[in-house]
């Protein structure tokens, strides 16, 4: 077993910014939380890889898990509150690695941050001072990691103060599509220096003239967002603070994941921000103004929930996740996160769904195997596949993901690495223009010697290998703590989940 994230211990209630940014990347709130660029030597020094737990009970068993707050909207939410008029504070956000890159950044722009404890198994409440947009730091270097929002949003943000800024991140994130968003900010004035010098990626240095008291900065600009959402969120993010506010048009092909935008969209809207959706064509528009201080509590990462209750699928057994953003009347999302798409995805595998007093409930069928192959288009909810993959890994028949062709371009190149390692795990996968087909399940003996699961430093290749793990023996993941990339609590949680299990059945 590897040493699992986190270690108790005593700390003050409330931590003051400048030792706040001293030790987070060491001691994150009550979790332990490895620069990804220390995760390799850190998975070398270690005699073997995390043995994933494969569950040998019988089925009808229960068990409640409560899941740390949303990565997407916690980074949103700190992105904003740095942008305010006033102090915000956020309770409940995810404390994680992107988390701490996004804090870093924002601290090292002029934003303060000081640490509230409330008793969370997930680490503090944050109270937040906004940055000063007039005043420039000197030349700074931010560190995106592998963190597709502080590499995407930072850079625009910084735009808004006059200055030099260098970003740069982990050596995958230097293979992450960059393009749209340096075409947008050289639309609105910046001046963008690339290190490569044909490509668009990191690192760059960004020299911007303060885009937010610049009067030249134009009111709409025209960018091909279709490989990644996240360039469309970063400049409407910005936009209150332009002087005209910004019209963004999308020209190109279609966009993947377009409910993170309207996630963006609503959170500023929340918030006091005209934001509209421009009819008829892929446009939005925010109008200029203020964002007052404010005081939120970040949902559950829905996403996250995922590798929870597809251990439910695989086992029989159930799951229940409270605090789930309640459906409407006629079943429609209460929330803007993909995640809530588990709660229709579920179904069509076998799945039993059922909201009830604020918490989802998954019940698995009695054996996965015995179910066909489906066929799921999840363009809108591409962070889903990895964990939907695991499952119709394990179907009776073939089964094919399509509309995430830009899952290429995220932590890795995850199509790829979802079909090498069912291939590894002795199933049959190959890869079609936007997804992946699984022609032959996986299905391991128990006298079937181990095969390590290779992650690539990708959080949602992990959990895909543990929840195959669950129902197969002898799955070994490498560098699982890579999931501390948005959950470094997975393996203390996973085996937690397991022990209620357990001790139902005793």
């Amino acid at each position: 077993m590897v040493e699992v994230y986190g270690r108790e211990e005593e700390r003050p209630q409330v931590q003051r910014t400048g030792e706040f940014q001293r030790k987070h990347q060491t001691d994150y709130g009550r979790q332990r939380v490895i620069p990804m660029s220390e995760l390799s030597t850190a998975q070398n020094t270690m005699a073997h890889a995390w043995e994933a737990p494969t569950y040998r009970g019988a089925p009808g068993m229960s068990a409640r898990m409560r899941i740390p707050g949303s990565k997407s909207l916690t980074n949103r939410y700190l992105l904003l509150a740095a942008l305010a008029d006033s102090p915000s504070r956020l309770r409940a956000p995810l404390h994680s690695r992107d988390s701490a890159l996004m804090i870093s950044a924002l601290e090292t722009l002029g934003a303060q941050f000081e640490r509230i404890e409330t008793g969370s198994e997930f680490g503090p409440d944050l109270l937040i001072t906004p940055l000063n947009l007039a005043s420039a730091p000197p030349m700074v270097k931010i560190d995106c990691g592998l963190a597709g929002t502080v590499m995407r949003f930072v850079p625009a943000l910084a735009a808004l103060l006059p200055g030099d800024y260098n970003f740069d991140g982990d050596p995958q994130a230097r293979k992450r599509p960059m393009a749209a968003l340096c075409d947008g900010l050289r639309q609105l004035g910046a001046r963008i220096e690339r290190s490569n010098d044909s490509v668009d990626t990191l690192p760059f240095t960004l020299h911007s003239p303060g885009l937010a008291a610049a009067s030249g900065t134009p009111a709409e600009i025209f960018i091909d967002a279709s490989a990644s959402s996240q360039f469309i969120s970063a400049l409407l993010l910005i936009a209150p603070r332009l002087p005209k506010g910004l019209t963004i048009h999308h020209r190109g092909n279609a966009i993947p994941s377009v409910p993170h935008i309207e996630m963006t969209m609503q959170t500023l809207r929340d918030l006091g921000v005209r934001a509209e959706a421009v009819a008829g064509e892929y446009a939005w528009r925010v109008f200029p103004g203020t964002i007052s201080g404010f005081d939120v509590t970040v949902e559950p990462d829905l996403s996250n929930a995922g590798p929870f209750f597809a251990a439910a699928m695989v086992t029989g057994n159930s799951v229940t996740i409270p605090d789930w953003p309640a459906p409407t009347a006629d079943g429609s999302p209460g929330t803007t996160q993909g995640g809530d798409e588990w709660r229709t995805i579920l179904p069509r595998l076998g799945g039993a769904v059922e909201f009830s007093n604020g918490s989802l409930t998954v019940t698995g069928p009695e054996e996965i195997t015995r179910l066909s192959g489906v066929e799921f288009n999840l363009q809108t909810a591409g962070e889903l596949a990895p964990t939907v993959a695991a499952l119709v890994a394990l179907l009776d028949s073939p089964s094919t993901l399509t509309g995430i062709g830009h899952l290429r371009g995220h932590e890795t190149d995850r199509l790829a690495a979802l079909v090498a390692e069912i291939n590894r795990l002795g199933g049959l996968a190959e890869e079609t223009a936007d997804g992946i087909r699984v022609l032959r399940p996986v299905r391991r003996l128990p006298q079937d010697s181990p095969v390590t699961v290779q992650t690539y430093e990708d959080h949602r290749v992990a959990t895909f290998a543990a929840v195959i793990g669950l129902h197969e023996p002898g799955v070994r993941i490498e560098n699982v703590q890579t999931t501390a990339k948005t959950l470094p609590q997975f393996t203390a949680l996973w085996q937690k989940m397991l022990s209620q299990w357990k001790g139902a059945r005793s």
